[in-house]
């Protein structure tokens, strides 16, 4: 029988050049940390996983060595039980999935289901650029292939926020989809500006309504039911209300169908739940009429475990678009999956789509990983 040998924890920085500003971020990113972890068993298979740091894992090792790789059930527990003492190892998780997709055979997506192998992507900015170069990136998404486009609200001036989604609107027009992230369901450690209310939420959406926006995201902090239920209220079906990227526990989640306070639910499965945890909330979300849409702004593993889980669990019915992280000159794909022998991209159409190679089907850069090894897993 197979058992767990050993797991391996690696930390990665690579370069960012030119920086990138990210849009929630006060200090621009000069580089990108990936934190790796990989599953080996006794017969010298291996899976990998990344995302967040796995800070606090190591008392915890000795939980899985010798067990059964295959016992997914086992393992996503003892990680919940390890979020609660220490830190969120949910990465963990997904190296299991591509280690017992591997021991099987079989790809993640058909293991969670088998649903779809693809997905239409969206193209996720990260910035506050200027109109001029805010319109030009607006153009190169339109004519990569993608159906769809985020774009990020928190300039100084609503006002401005508005004049952006304008100018993107008119270059696009009106057939193109669009979605805002508002970013105030959270913060950097540093960042202390109080969350916008329920009156100032209320008021941007009447200004996306009239931009033919699809989502309005993150509009009140992360614990505000009550708010979201009131904001999705007053919306309808004029605007739809999306957020949870960072929500941690299935009651949260459980409440906030519950009160129906989105139609877009967003966790992450390298951050929050799991790939197990999240193919059954996946399932209740869509059976309660909404979306299930990850958010995937890591590298490119977490973009593919997502992207697994979800053509795998609902498919294109249950998500129509899925996040694609993409900022060129400082966010592509080549960028973004440094960790990955082949970056992630999108075809012609839009469409994300997974073989039936086993386990997630990934390559690693063994050669990038070994120049961009580090002690650290932060942004600096």
């Amino acid at each position: 029988m197979s058992v767990i040998e050993r797991i391996e924890i690696t930390h990665h920085q690579q370069p960012l050049e030119p920086p990138f500003p990210a849009a929630w971020d006060s200090q621009p990113r000069r580089l990108f940390p990936a934190t790796l972890v990989r599953v080996i068993d006794n017969e010298g298979r291996e899976g990998v996983g990344s995302g967040d740091a796995m800070y606090g894992f190591e008392d915890f090792r000795s939980l899985f060595i010798g067990r059964d790789p295959l016992d997914l059930e086992r393992h996503s527990g003892v990680i919940d039980n390890i979020g609660f003492h220490a830190g969120r190892c949910w990465p963990m998780e997904v190296a299991l999935w591509d280690l017992a997709g591997k021991i099987r055979g079989e790809p993640v997506w058909r293991m969670l289901g088998g649903t779809s192998n693809r997905l239409r992507a969206y193209a996720s900015s990260g910035t506050h650029r200027p109109l001029e170069q805010l319109v030009a990136l607006a153009e190169q998404v339109r004519d990569a292939g993608f159906p769809a486009m985020k774009l990020r609200f928190g300039r100084p001036r609503l006002e401005d926020d508005i004049a952006a989604l304008a100018a993107v609107r008119q270059t696009l027009g009106e057939a193109f989809t669009l979605m805002v992230d508002c970013n105030q369901g959270w913060r950097m450690p540093w960042d202390v500006q109080a969350p916008w209310d329920l009156a100032k939420a209320s008021e941007v959406a009447e200004e996306l309504i009239r931009h033919n926006v699809l989502w309005m995201e993150e509009p009140l902090y992360r614990g505000d039911y009550p708010g979201m239920a009131a904001l999705n209220a007053h919306t309808g079906d004029r605007l739809k209300i999306a957020g949870g990227e960072m929500t941690r526990e299935p009651y949260e989640f459980h409440e906030m169908l519950r009160r129906d306070c989105l139609d877009v639910y967003q966790p992450d499965a390298v951050c929050s739940i799991g790939m197990l945890g999240l193919s059954r909330l996946a399932r209740d979300v869509t059976a309660h009429g909404k979306w299930f849409t990850p958010h995937t702004w890591g590298n490119g593993i977490g973009l593919i475990a997502n992207l697994h889980l979800t053509a795998g669990t609902v498919g294109p019915e249950g998500c129509p678009y899925l996040e694609f992280p993409f900022d060129p000159p400082e966010w592509t794909p080549e960028a973004r999956d440094y960790p990955l022998a082949t970056p992630l991209t999108i075809d012609d159409a839009g469409w994300l789509s997974l073989s039936e190679a086993p386990g997630l089907g990934v390559m690693l850069d063994e050669r990038r990983l070994r120049d961009t090894r580090t002690d650290r897993a932060t942004y600096r």
